[in-house]
C-alpha cells in the first residue's frame, strides 16, 4: 500500500444483467473498497458496442477514487468486484456484466503485462472520455494534454446520457 492517497479514474462499463444495476451496484462497490474513497461519479452514458455487433448497447460511467491502494492492488480488487457481478472473459470486446478499467492513477504512466495506464484505448473512446470530463473537466492528462483537447478530437458517435 503506497503512503500518499492517490486520485484514480476508473472507467466502469456492461451491457448484460441489467446494466444500469450493474453499475450502481459497483459505485457503491467501489467506495467500500479498502483504503478506498469514492469522490465522484458521472452520469450513465449508452453507447454502441465496440467489436462484435451482435450485442446490446452499453451503459457507461467513470468513478474518481482516492486510494492508497497501490496500482496492482487496485486492479486486483477491480477484478474481484467484476467476478463478483459473474464476469465471464469468454470475447475480446465481447458482452459483459460489469467491466472495470483503471483509466488514470494519479500522473503515473504503467506499462506492465497486466496493467497499462493511462488506459491505452481511452483517447479514442467518447464513452469514456464524456463521463471522465463531467466529473474532472479541467484535468490534465500527463503526456496527452488537457481532457477537453482529447475530448475535442473524438468521435461522439451514438453516445446518449441517460437517467440513473
Amino acid at each position: 500500500m503506497s503512503a500518499a492517497p492517490q486520485t484514480v479514474y476508473v472507467g466502469l462499463g456492461s451491457n448484460l444483467d441489467n446494466p444500469k444495476q450493474q453499475l450502481l451496484r459497483a459505485f457503491n462497490e467501489l467506495g467500500e473498497l479498502p483504503h478506498t474513497e469514492l469522490v465522484a461519479r458521472s452520469s450513465l452514458y449508452r453507447s454502441h458496442p465496440l467489436g462484435p455487433a451482435d450485442q446490446p448497447d452499453y451503459i457507461n460511467a467513470v468513478a474518481c477514487l482516492r486510494t492508497s491502494l497501490e496500482p496492482l492492488e487496485l486492479l486486483d480488487a477491480l477484478q474481484a468486484i467484476e467476478q463478483a457481478h459473474r464476469r465471464v472473459r469468454v470475447q475480446h470486446w465481447g458482452p459483459r456484466t460489469l467491466d472495470l478499467d483503471i483509466l488514470l492513477y494519479g500522473e503515473r504512466q504503467i506499462d506492465q503485462p497486466r496493467l497499462q495506464v493511462p488506459h491505452p484505448h481511452m483517447f479514442e473512446r467518447s464513452f469514456v472520455l464524456q463521463p471522465l470530463s463531467e466529473i474532472a473537466a479541467d484535468l490534465r492528462v500527463a503526456g496527452h494534454g488537457p481532457l477537453s483537447d482529447l475530448l475535442a478530437a473524438c468521435e461522439q458517435l451514438g453516445l446518449e446520457r441517460i437517467a440513473d
